[in-house]
């Protein structure tokens, strides 16, 4: 039989009516005849409160008992969704990922998938299981200890499977109706997509849309999944949703796809640094090795043979690159005069594949904020993307603006 993957998030199985829902749903699919792989999230909070937990047992915790406990979440709805199923007399079983087994590095805490075999949960399904129920987000490290792979790793361990198993398609459902062009919260213009390519999705969700996390989306893309956001919360048909699939798979589409922000950005700033070979390195090594997530890069020329270098990062991580910077300028490594951090920036971003072959894209961008009196203070582009920085409190005015601009309310 055909296999489908079902991801239902956190919100989706939130209460023990919501889980029975959700089994309605399998339900149909089985009837429809498909062998189905449910992919399930810890319920609503539950993740949270085990991490708050293990931080208030041990601040400074030992990442393997971390995962140990913050796993248990998806294990319960794991094992609550085949009880609802097997009520409804469908021939459902839970798996754990380490019975699988879901192969992962030993990065605990944030593992990566290395191999999933099919034989466990294949010969199950060829003796009559109809459903497996697998615990999303975790898996088992080459020394047999539990993993978990990040936060929004569900959605990653639904592709993984979709992939390893050769499904059909991977459905995942949420508490949103599909990707929309911007956020709806934000823009009442926002219209629901019908299709949207992977390149514009890992965009999209690298640049703050938080619909699907970013590693889905690159293993999507990669092994060619074919990607379904739907609500868990909506009578769905067929074409319901937001398909997330190949270029070439959409007929046509506009040039601007939508429109992403992130509100929580830095604008750090090193003034008058020695403008020399490795200079970049001397200081994105300390960086990278401090675990801050650096994004846009620009470097201006200033006095001869001085350069100021500006680059963002989440707000969250300003006090850690402060840190670092100071130390690689104590040994030595980085000389600057300063350091000043502007932690009241957010990015504004549009994203669209028919950039590629469209000029006026960044003139249009650029104008519309213009009009709207928002000043750039850093600008970074690629083939599909023109991101700014701007200040903060103008991010939903520059949102709504270049929404506006693009009429990304109007069907291509």
């Amino acid at each position: 039989m055909p296999i489908l993957v079902m991801k239902f998030g956190g919100t989706s199985v939130a209460t023990l009516d919501r889980i029975r829902r959700a089994a309605k749903r399998v339900g149909r699919e089985v009837a429809a005849g498909y062998d189905v792989i449910v992919i399930v999230s810890a319920m609503s909070g539950k993740t949270n409160e085990l991490v708050g937990w293990v931080n208030e047992t041990s601040p400074f915790y030992d990442a393997r008992e971390y995962d140990a406990v913050v796993s248990s979440g998806e294990q319960v709805t794991a094992g609550l969704m085949a009880l609802t199923l097997q009520e409804m007399e469908i021939p459902a079983r839970s798996w754990q990922g380490w019975q699988v087994p879901l192969k992962t590095s030993s990065a605990h805490g944030a593992a990566r998938i290395e191999e999933i075999p099919t034989d466990n949960v294949m010969g199950r399904f060829e003796a009559g299981m109809r459903v497996a129920v697998v615990a999303g987000f975790q898996g088992i490290s080459p020394e047999g200890r539990i993993t978990t792979l990040g936060r929004g790793g569900s959605d990653t361990t639904a592709v993984a499977f979709a992939a390893a198993f050769g499904a059909e398609r991977c459905d995942i459902y949420t508490d949103v109706d599909g990707v929309y062009t911007t956020d709806p919260r934000i823009s009442p213009k926002a219209r629901k997509l019908d299709r949207i390519s992977f390149e514009e999705m890992l965009e999209l969700a690298s640049l703050g849309a938080k619909v699907l996390q970013t590693r889905s989306v690159e293993l999507a893309m990669r092994y060619n999944v074919r990607l379904r956001v739907l609500s868990s919360f909506e009578d769905n048909n067929a074409e319901a949703g937001t398909l997330v699939c190949a270029e070439e798979d959409i007929v046509e589409s506009k040039v601007v796809a939508g429109v992403a922000y992130s509100r929580d950005e830095a604008k750090m700033t090193l003034i008058s640094v020695a403008d020399r070979p490795g200079i970049a390195a001397a200081i994105f090594g300390p960086l990278s090795e401090a675990g801050v997530n650096v994004d846009m890069i620009v470097q201006n020329i200033s006095e001869e043979g001085r350069t100021d270098l500006t680059f963002s990062c989440p707000v969250d991580q300003v006090a850690r690159a402060q840190k670092a910077l100071q130390q690689a300028k104590e040994t030595g490594d980085v000389n600057f005069h300063d350091l000043v951090a502007d932690t009241e920036v957010a990015k504004v971003s549009v994203v669209g594949i028919g950039m590629r072959s469209h000029a006026g894209v960044a003139a249009k961008m650029f104008k519309s904020l213009k009009d709207e009196n928002v000043n750039i203070k850093v600008i970074t582009t690629s083939e599909i993307k023109i991101s700014v920085l701007i200040d903060r409190k103008y991010m939903e005015l520059a949102v709504q603006a270049l929404h506006d601009a693009f009429e990304l309310e109007k069907a291509a």
